[in-house]
């Protein structure tokens, strides 16, 4: 008689190869990017030590101090102009990641993700390390510490496309949106451990700051080289569904394609009947697509836009809120930097929330739309109320970091993932890299705009930095909003048909219509299904292009 199995061991039976496979996939590139956001953290942690108010500071009894106010400064910021040397040194990292993005996505779709993916986070950790070394090298150049940033920038663009990619290769479409809300928070708790890393050694030695965050990454890059799988089919497990079929494929909102249906349910006219088409079968595609292609997919430019002024809001945030709080609030630099951790905790909610509600309503766009319009109104209240006690300060920090994150989390996730299996690309398993490195590279650029602009308006009171970061998150909602027109350019139409080989292939109209005539006479009694086949084939784009033309009369 076999004896009953521990609860622990019935637990781990009860889960598939599949789902093991699955989990440990996302477990680890969720360890991943937590390592790429740490790592990226300590440098708005340190600026209010390099720039200190140092005559309430007791300086040492054999220091010979000719200037009371900075003789505790780290030149170069120990000059008036600090606020503008520190947007230069986010700008250098933000500028080249931005331009490395939309080259990275391309490399990643023809580079092996894993090697790729592992490259990049030893590299990223070296030149993390070589920021903190300056410390220890006593080096005062601004040249030294914005070429480490520009290259530590362009290290970091392996990331982000390479893990949405391998994520999407194991997740179907069904909860991604909160899948990947969970997942998503790697990037609050990347920014939370790296602000307290950092906080540990900022007022003692703040080189270590670095150091040790520069070590987790590249440990991380050397658990990528040794575990991580792409693909289901690398190890025999069955990959997932991205498309579902029948009518419910037509039934999905038009929120991410504008384009591809010929109307908007998906249903035709012919001879005064609807017809409903089955989605055929098509050809499995494996080169990767260009990049040309990759903003032909609905939704990409419109989305692409959406996260360039979500994303300056949040990285304005995450490279001058710490010193925001030490200005306004007088905190210490450590403090400064555990009280801006609840923007990121609020961040992971609001990620949470945004796949939550999206994936129940089945609008990502009207989502992100209601966050923005709420976050607007919360930034102007956080500004002027946001220091009046310490309660209203963590409500506040928690509420915006919701408000301000989800959407930028449902973008770059869910929305990323969608747009890249779309079903224009159907078979083609190699376009995901591309389409993330787009919209996140175009985000990347408000990134790179917003902690410029804060360091430029920043002198001039924090109140204008507060409405430039409100006027970006109108200006996000707007580009993304449902009611405004989607892409129907006769210009935009010919240039994707120009150059749509890469997305999928059906049958042309003449067939479609003798599948309608097959599927009428099944109906009245003939149950014998005829399939006809003909010579060439034509792009969905295409179809819906030509439909739209015989229904305007040209």
């Amino acid at each position: 008689m076999k004896s009953s199995l521990a609860p622990g061991i019935r637990l781990i039976t009860s889960f598939s190869r599949d789902s093991w496979y699955r989990g440990f996939t996302l477990f680890l590139t969720f360890l991943f990017y937590t390592a790429y956001h740490l790592s990226r953290k300590p440098i708005s942690i340190i600026k209010s030590e390099l720039h200190r108010n140092c005559s309430s500071v007791i300086p040492p009894a054999d220091l010979n101090i000719t200037n009371n106010a900075t003789w505790c400064d780290w030149a170069p910021f120990d000059q008036d102009n600090y606020q503008t040397l520190f947007g230069v040194l986010d700008n250098s990292f933000l500028v080249a990641y931005a331009i490395g993005m939309f080259f990275s996505g391309i490399f990643g779709e023809r580079l092996p993700l894993r090697l790729y993916l592992s490259a990049g986070m030893l590299m990223s950790g070296l030149f993390t390390c070589l920021f903190g070394l300056g410390f220890y090298w006593n080096i005062h150049s601004l040249g030294y510490y914005a070429f480490v940033q520009v290259m530590n920038g362009l290290m970091q663009t392996t990331g982000w496309p390479s893990v949405v990619a391998c994520v999407g290769n194991w997740f179907g479409k069904g909860k991604r949106g909160f899948i990947m809300g969970v997942w998503n928070s790697h990037t609050s708790v990347g920014n939370i451990l790296g602000s307290l890393i950092a906080g540990v050694f900022v007022s003692s030695a703040w080189g270590m700051s670095f150091i040790v965050p520069g070590v987790i990454i590249a440990s991380t890059g050397i658990l990528c080289f040794f575990f991580l799988v792409e693909k289901p089919e690398d190890v025999n497990c069955t990959p997932p569904q991205h498309h579902v079929s029948g009518t419910e494929s037509e039934q999905e909102s038009d929120e991410t394609e504008p384009l591809l249906r010929n109307s908007a349910n998906g249903t035709q006219t012919i001879n005064g009947a609807i017809s409903t088409e089955v989605p055929e079968i098509v050809e499995e595609h494996t080169e990767a697509i260009g990049f040309f292609r990759a903003l032909c997919i609905p939704g990409v430019v419109e989305f692409s836009l959406c996260l360039l002024f979500a994303k300056l809001v949040s990285y304005t945030f995450l490279y001058w809120l710490p010193l925001y709080i030490s200005n306004v609030a007088h905190f210490e630099a450590k403090q400064a930097g555990d009280m801006s951790t609840l923007f990121d905790v609020g961040g992971i909610m609001g990620g949470i929330l945004a796949g939550l509600v999206s994936d129940y309503t089945g609008g990502r766009a009207s989502t992100c739309c209601v966050m923005l319009v709420a976050a607007a109104p919360m930034l102007f209240l956080y500004n002027y109320i946001g220091q009046r006690s310490l309660g209203t300060t963590v409500g506040m920090l928690l509420v915006c970091g919701g408000l301000v994150n989800g959407p930028y989390a449902l973008i770059t996730t869910a929305v990323s993932a969608d747009l890249g299996t779309h079903e224009s690309l159907r078979g083609n398993s190699r376009a995901l890299s591309t389409v993330t490195a787009i919209i996140d590279g175009t985000g990347s650029i408000g990134a790179a705009l917003g902690p410029l602009l804060a360091g430029v308006i920043s002198p001039t009171g924090w109140n204008n930095v507060f409405y430039m970061l409100i006027s970006a998150d109108v200006l996000a909602c707007l580009v993304r909003s449902p009611s405004l027109p989607h892409r129907n350019s006769r210009l935009f139409d010919q240039a994707c048909l120009q150059g749509n080989s890469g997305l999928v292939q059906t049958s042309p109209p003449s067939q479609r219509i003798q599948r309608h005539l097959n599927k009428s006479h099944n109906q009245t009694g003939n149950h014998t299904n005829t399939t006809q086949k003909g010579n060439g084939t034509r792009s969905d784009l295409t179809s819906a292009f030509q439909t739209k033309r015989d229904d305007s009369g040209h």
